[in-house]
């Protein structure tokens, strides 16, 4: 019996990290492996959900091409849609293709769609905006709003690494109350972080046990009193471990409330889209993937990736 062809619409970024980068051998791939191609480019990230919507009847999968912060900005749309994603991997972090197992090289990332294993994964929000990795408030929102498109796509991690330089020379505490259930916190804090998945930051590491499929929100206070501590505490990061250190707080929920004295960005997978107040959600399983299959190593889940 004849493979039916499944229709795939592939919606590619221009402006991310890798994005300039031919896309024409990663079609002829999924083409190759059954895929009936529709691509379609895009200028602003706005416009994804918009084609996404407009394009669904077309389609029986999504392809983004793009980093997370791509990939975050369709979110919603694929969720609505009720179709799979699949994720090839162009930005600068990529720390939701990290969390998934899913490889850095356009070519195997297409192999992956074509492979067609999925997975049911988390899908966070706040204040109605969706994120996969992390949202945060204080020193990551000025991050991002400090580091120029044009730096990002030149220097890539190391253009992170200037523009990080120059937020920490400036940083300053600030207060916030977090809200989780009954109990009420009020914190003077340089950045308070809520994860859905695991990766963020190019590799840095949520909390040591997060997965992006447990139904949870993992998050972490940063209440040290000079920012240069934050140097120390890096190994820390990478890890996941860094709520041992006595100056983070740490709680696992699925709601939080922040609200701060002023309104405050707020950096979901390195955009800014909203402000304070606000509201953190875990959606479980809200949405499904083409990714390698996950796989149980000592009792804790690992990314598996495809030969």
């Amino acid at each position: 019996m004849k493979k039916l062809t499944k229709r795939a619409l592939l919606l590619v970024n221009p402006k991310a990290r890798r994005g300039g980068e031919a896309i024409d051998s990663v079609i002829g791939r999924l083409h190759k492996g059954g895929l009936d191609m529709t691509t379609e480019p895009f200028d602003a990230l706005p416009e994804i959900a918009r084609d996404i919507v407009r394009l669904r009847e077309s389609a029986d999968l999504i392809v983004l091409c793009g980093g997370d912060g791509t990939i975050a900005c369709g979110a919603l749309a694929v969720v609505e849609c009720g179709l799979p994603l699949g994720i090839i991997p162009m930005g600068t972090a990529n720390d939701l293709a990290r969390t998934l197992g899913i490889p850095t090289d356009l070519g195997e990332a297409a192999d992956v769609i074509i492979a067609g294993n999925t997975r049911k994964i988390d899908l966070g929000s706040v204040n109605g905006y969706a994120f996969f990795n992390v949202a945060s408030i204080g020193l990551s929102a000025d991050l991002a709003q400090g580091l120029r498109p044009e730096m990002k796509k030149r220097f890539g991690r190391l253009g992170y690494a200037m523009a990080a330089a120059r937020v920490l020379t400036g940083a300053r505490p600030f207060t916030a109350t977090i809200q989780a259930g009954e109990k009420v916190t009020r914190v003077e804090t340089f950045q308070i972080a809520v994860g859905n998945g695991r990766h963020y930051g190019g590799g840095n590491v949520i909390e040591a046990n997060a997965e992006i499929d447990d139904g949870h929100l993992d998050l972490y206070s940063l209440e040290f009193g000079r920012v240069w501590k934050l140097a120390a505490m890096l190994r820390s990061f990478r890890a996941g471990t860094h709520g041992a250190w006595d100056e983070v707080r740490t709680d696992r929920g699925v709601e939080f409330d922040i609200a701060t004295r002023r309104p405050m960005p707020v950096n979901t997978d390195g955009e800014i889209v909203t402000s304070t107040p606000a509201k953190f959600r875990v959606h479980p399983q809200a949405i499904t993937v083409l990714a390698p299959p996950a796989i149980l190593v000592d009792g804790a889940k690992e990314a598996g990736r495809t030969a």
